[in-house]
């Protein structure tokens, strides 16, 4: 009979936006420097089904698994620390819950009953941490819920963690709490009253944390921890101090270093072995090494929030670090190259361009222009997705002379249709996890910069598009510079421009697989690019 894992709850309290994901993945790089075969999930207390419809200034990114799950931004978290491929059945919503719970009741599956929040829903929440624990057979499941304590949205979760907790051995559930600890500056001191109100409505729900990890810009001092120990009814050493860091991937160390991982496996009753930290050591030092920055301009339209682009601003870093750079993300509004052409030549001013993917048409033309100076000026440009697309446009109107070509998406009327709706688009209304999703097969074309990249001629890459270059269109481009460089059967994956610097072109999104460990080629080939580039505009700086 297989052992029963160990669950760990991580749950936020004061202010959202504290960095549950990033505590979450941190305490996973605890345990897996210590041998533990691991499963992550994430509790999100919206109705969406997923996060594939919400807007990335709402809510962040959507980040994308191999098996097509529009998934939470803490995903990404999750695979770069840890290097553990995530699945959509990992994402737990609200709305997958009371989906579930409707079909059943629809079905007659109730047996006439009423159908209750108690025991109805919480049941179908265990059911599917339980269907978890099954598929995946882990030694520890680490459990983090979205919201913070208090909002109505998440009660139901709350309830469920409650049964758990009572029904499953002490040995075998751990509730963490990551609290905002502020210091007001005209005070000086941390206060400790908004965590205390916390944990006082947390227990009202019928639940108590077992560890509290204190989120501040500045350490909190041993004092201030005791105090919330003393007022919150934890241990004393199970309070733990997680200041601003340089790096999100000190976080694992710095919590060892205060023995978390220790109080976990006693507390859990897990035998774990000493760490191996080698790999996140060496990490970390290459990191606090770099001291030479790049300019990336990313040209889009979701500039007012960062964590829209932030797998691409990930990657960006990945792919320096390997060369001893670090990255300054320059996010520049589209619209404004709209408003005023000459805008444009910002982008002088940057080493490399990196247009990311993105919907609709609003800066879709800045983007454009964009794309264009790259090329006519030398600049090193990665396209992504709607950048690949965006590529392909702007090459047809202003080498090919396709007089007002563009993408259907962007004009359904346009005389040149080079980016088009993919046939088994064409009769889907629903919008919510109908794109073209997950990681497929791609051929790339020998003797191509592309191939060069990857030193392969079969690649896997994940993808998120409904539209895709017309291959009408084909051979217009075939005498051009432009290149059609990687395919999944007619559908074109990546370009390149021969004779430029950098100019390459991806309908995948290589990013939600870069990790620091393994940065995506496409990436390391722009950075590379940018490196010359930014030497080559010191050259011309100081003749």
């Amino acid at each position: 009979m297989p052992k029963s894992p160990k669950y760990v709850f991580i749950l936020g309290s004061v202010i959202s936006g504290l960095g549950k994901g990033i505590v979450t993945s941190a305490l996973g790089k605890l345990l897996q420097v210590r041998e533990q075969n691991l499963v992550l999930a994430k509790i999100d207390p919206y109705l969406n089904i997923d996060a594939g419809t919400m807007n990335p200034i709402e809510h962040g990114e959507v980040f994308v698994t191999d098996d097509g799950g529009e998934l939470d931004v803490d995903f990404g978290h999750y695979e770069r620390f840890l290097g553990i491929p995530m699945t959509k059945r990992q994402n737990i919503t609200t709305g997958q819950i009371y989906y579930s719970v409707i079909q059943k009741e629809r079905k007659g599956e109730f047996l006439g009953k009423t159908v209750q929040v108690v025991p109805h829903i919480t049941n179908e929440i265990i059911l599917r941490l339980k269907e978890l624990e099954a598929t995946f057979s882990p030694d520890v499941m680490l459990i983090e819920v979205g919201g913070t304590i208090g909002d109505i949205e998440s009660q139901p979760f709350m309830e469920a963690i409650r049964q758990m907790k009572r029904d499953l051995p002490r040995e075998n559930i751990l509730t963490i709490l990551l609290t905002y600890v502020p210091f007001p500056p005209h005070i000086s001191e941390h206060k400790t009253k908004p965590t205390q109100h916390s944990v006082s409505t947390l227990r009202s729900l019928g639940l108590s944390p077992d560890v509290i990890v204190c989120r501040s810009e500045i350490s909190v001092d041993k004092k201030t921890r005791d105090k919330i120990a003393f007022f919150c009814d934890v241990p004393d050493y199970a309070v733990y101090d997680l200041p601003d860091l340089n790096s999100v991937f000190e976080v694992p160390r710095f919590l060892s270093d205060q023995s978390l991982d220790d109080f976990v496996a006693n507390r859990l009753n897990l035998d774990l072995p000493p760490p191996h930290w080698e790999e996140i050591e060496d990490l970390v030092s290459k990191i606090n090494a770099t001291h030479k920055k790049l300019t990336i301009g990313i040209p889009g339209k979701y500039t007012d929030l960062i964590d829209s682009y932030i797998s691409v601003n990930e990657a960006l870093q990945h792919a320096a670090l390997q060369y001893g750079w670090e990255v300054e993300l320059k996010h520049l509004a589209t619209e404004e190259f709209e408003e005023d052409e000459n805008s444009v030549r910002v982008l002088d001013e940057v080493d490399g361009i990196l247009v990311p993917g993105g919907f609709g048409d609003r800066g879709t033309e800045g983007k454009i222009l964009a794309i264009k100076y790259a090329r006519e000026n030398g600049i090193p440009l990665l396209g992504i997705c709607l950048g690949f697309q965006l590529a392909i446009v702007e090459f047809a109107r202003h080498v090919l002379n396709l007089e007002n070509a563009n993408s259907t998406e962007m004009n359904e009327n346009t005389p040149h249709p080079v980016i088009w709706l993919q046939e088994e688009q064409k009769h889907i209304s629903d919008k919510g996890g109908t794109m073209r999703l997950g990681s497929y097969p791609i051929e790339l074309i020998e003797d191509t910069l592309i191939h060069q990249l990857y030193s392969t001629s079969s690649i896997n890459e994940r993808h998120r598009h409904r539209y895709e270059m017309n291959s009408s269109y084909f051979d217009k481009f075939k005498n051009s510079s432009l290149k059609l460089t990687g395919f999944y059967n007619k559908l074109v994956e990546s370009m390149e421009i021969e004779g430029h610097p950098y100019f390459v072109g991806t309908q995948f999104h290589p990013e939600f697989k870069s990790t620091p460990w393994n940065p995506s080629p496409p990436y390391t080939g722009l950075i590379k690019a940018a490196i010359k580039q930014n030497e080559k505009n010191r050259e011309e700086k100081y003749v």
